[in-house]
């Protein structure tokens, strides 16, 4: 398999754009890439295009590559629509990644798009909700309290209709850490004041303000333990990257970012809770790329919730598991920390357009990598960054799961 590396990359300011459509999201996204990278769109051989829900939310529901990318001048190559839930533009990416290092192409767009937002968010909630089994999710779901004895309610009576059905789901995995580890409430609002902060920085985050300790406690209730400044916003954006071959990447940049591991994985039906998708494709990504857990730098984690955050450290190995509170209270997370988190402000605070999320997690371990993320730089002068994206719900467990790990 050959060296495949980015050479460009580029991203929309993700938030409430009512008067965008899909062609001006990923417009805006793909010529950023192309200047990032100083080409042509001519030089492009493929393009592979992730989106979750364009259909539901606009209609479009089949050729969404060749709409929008020839609305741009972009036509004639292969084109491929990739749909994977919030890990959409992750796959789109894993896809690209995959035929440039099986030498099938030299150089090729990966992007990624949504246009979540609408006034009436019923509409956004249901779409949201068709990332789960639509006919045996809520039966999946009783069995597995009753087979497990569980007292515990999953679903609200507002699930579905005043917020995502996702948001119990998270908040019932993250009780549980709170029962085994001694994290709290607060240890989460903690992360998601972190969040905030580097979002404010953003210039691309949905939420650009700071946040205290107390706002998030009492921004309001979602579902124990989680508040509203603690959930990822429904936003729209657009992000994009140019993957290259080692012998084209050399005769377009001197400083390529190298994909050194990208990992895809699915979920399985089953009711063990320790057995995650993000441990088992993590672990992958790891012997992949050659390393260890603790050789990461900087990464970006699918925070679709602020719990997610610390979840995931500990999934993967990153965190010891029983020093997960002496992680958020001494700030390791934090930009100045031992492992920085999250610089983009992650879900909760840069936006979750699904489609577009992993690519715009990819986008900022890109800069961060390169040392061009501003005010917003880890400090640790990051060499190897690694990105989180998961999709859906398939019984207990995600449904898919993207992992990559970026080398400068």
């Amino acid at each position: 398999m050959r060296e495949v590396a980015i050479v460009g990359a580029g991203m929309t300011p993700f938030g409430r754009h009512p008067e965008k459509g899909i062609k001006d999201l990923v417009r805006g996204a793909v010529e950023l890439a192309l200047e990032d990278a100083g080409v042509e769109p001519g030089i492009l051989e493929a393009a592979y295009v992730g989106s979750a829900a364009p259909g539901l939310m606009t209609g479009q529901e089949q050729i969404k590559a060749q709409v929008t990318l020839s609305a741009m001048g972009i036509d004639s190559i292969p084109m491929y629509n990739v749909e994977n839930a919030c890990a959409s533009s992750s796959s789109a990416l894993n896809l690209a990644w995959t035929a440039v290092s099986a030498g099938i192409f030299d150089c090729v767009l990966a992007v990624g798009f949504e246009k979540l937002y609408d006034e009436n968010r019923l509409k956004s909630y249901m779409a949201l909700g068709t990332a789960m089994d639509i006919e045996m999710g809520q039966k999946y779901m009783e069995d597995f309290q009753e087979k497990l004895g569980l007292t515990d309610k999953v679903f609200s009576e507002e699930a579905g209709a005043k917020k995502s059905v996702f948001m119990d789901m998270y908040a019932f995995y993250t009780r549980r850490y709170m029962e085994q580890y001694g994290l709290t409430q607060e240890h989460f609002a903690k992360i998601a004041v972190k969040s905030h902060k580097n979002g404010a920085m953003n210039p691309n985050a949905h939420y650009r303000k700071e946040v205290t300790l107390d706002q998030v406690m009492n921004s309001g209730d979602v579902s124990f333990p989680l508040t509203r400044m603690m959930c990822s916003p429904v936003s729209d954006g657009s992000a994009a990257v140019i993957v290259c071959s080692k012998e084209k990447a050399a005769q377009i940049t001197n400083k390529p970012i190298w994909i050194e591991a990208s990992v895809l994985g699915s979920g399985k039906l089953g009711y063990d809770m320790d057995d995650t998708l993000t441990r088992r494709v993590g672990l992958k990504a790891f012997k992949a790329a050659g390393i260890t857990p603790q050789d990461v730098d900087v990464i970006e984690i699918h925070d679709a919730t602020s719990p997610s955050e610390i979840i995931a450290l500990i999934e993967l190995g990153i965190c010891p598991p029983h020093e997960a509170p002496k992680w958020i209270d001494e700030g390791y997370m934090e930009l100045d920390g031992k492992m920085p988190v999250n610089t983009s402000g992650g879900l909760a605070s840069k936006g979750h357009p699904i489609g577009a999320t992993g690519l715009a997690q990819v986008y900022e371990v890109v800069n961060q990598l390169r040392g061009t993320a501003g005010e917003r730089q880890a400090q640790n002068q990051p060499k190897i960054g690694m990105t989180q994206n998961g999709g859906g719900i398939l019984g207990i467990d995600g449904a898919a799961m993207a992992f990559h790990i970026l080398k400068s």
